[in-house]
């Protein structure tokens, strides 16, 4: 059992209060999975600024020594910045983010990498969800959409690393709740493609085929769809892009969800209470995801110069 939800705000007085709004959601999904947690957020200035890219890694590096370790590493002028967030560690710069991902592979060799992209920051780490939303300032964070997920481990160890989201290509983000029956075979497919893993975790073959589909000329709709012939097990998903969200059941769908839908915001959690505190919930459109149908919003643009 584990908690999932999701936000996308489409009004963008809204975006001011969107980690406000995400704390309220995962305090209620805090029970189905105390172990450890995970956030993945969209288009905040404090964690993503315009023009630098993200890169998260789980690490106990001085942030000082490896701002000078990624100064040397880096092209003039990209002015990284590494700030700490309990087992998270967030470096910024002003290069793509594929370049940043080299830099800290080389300053933090064998480190474990959990985030990339320009438009995403994740965090996660072990630990009450709760607490692990104090340590990141959550509910201080404005944005465009953001991704949780509270994890009750069955399929690999408690760590950091194994907490959700995945996000194993450019601001490409998958939470899970079940599990998955061949993804072992999956996984050797995969690794026979040469798609490299960095954990055990059956959901990071999910997230790897995803990007891999898409990879090879995919849209997130139709590699959830594809997914879908391809995967054995009970399972709810949400993935997220930086300008699209989309959830997706099994045949079957035997894993709670539930979705809520209004004029300033999309939103899908386990359980409806995670939706109860959000603004205007009361006019809302809510439904339950149909099983085996792939559901996706498009994230209305950030205009140039606007507000982010």
């Amino acid at each position: 059992m584990c908690g999932i939800a999701a936000l996308q705000i489409r009004n963008p007085a809204l975006r001011g209060s969107l980690g406000d709004l995400m704390h309220g959601m995962l305090c209620e999904i805090v029970e189905r999975g105390p172990d450890s947690a995970g956030l993945a957020l969209y288009g905040s200035e404090r964690l993503t600024p315009h023009g630098a890219s993200a890169i998260t890694v789980i690490s106990d590096a001085d942030p000082a020594a490896l701002t000078e370790s990624l100064r040397a590493l880096l092209p003039a002028g990209s002015e990284p910045v590494v700030t700490a967030y309990a087992e998270s560690v967030l470096v910024n710069a002003g290069v793509p983010a594929s370049v940043l991902e080299s830099a800290v592979r080389a300053a933090l060799p064998g480190t474990s990498i959990i985030g990339r992209g320009s438009h995403v920051a994740v965090l996660k780490g072990v630990g009450h969800p709760v607490e692990l939303a104090a340590a990141y300032g959550l509910t201080e964070i404005s944005g465009t959409q953001a991704l949780s997920h509270t994890r009750m481990a069955t399929e690999s160890a408690v760590t950091a690393a194994g907490a959700h989201p995945f996000t194993v290509a450019e601001d490409l983000c998958l939470v899970h709740n079940g599990s998955f029956s061949n993804h072992a075979s999956i996984r050797r497919w995969l690794r026979a493609e040469g798609v490299e893993f960095d954990s055990e975790n059956d959901s990071e073959v999910a997230a790897r085929f995803i990007a891999w589909r898409m990879s090879h000329g995919d849209d997130l709709t139709t590699a959830l769809q594809a997914l879908q012939g391809v995967f054995d097990g009970f399972y709810t998903l949400v993935v997220t892009t930086s300008d699209s969200m989309a959830v997706v059941r099994d045949p079957i769908a035997c894993k709670p969800a539930i979705i809520a839908e209004t004029d300033d915001w999309i939103a899908m959690a386990s359980e409806y209470r995670a939706l109860a505190g959000l603004p205007g919930i009361e006019d809302a459109r809510i439904f339950e995801p149909s099983p085996g149908v792939v559901y996706t919003w498009a994230l209305a643009p950030v205009l140039e110069g606007a507000a982010r």
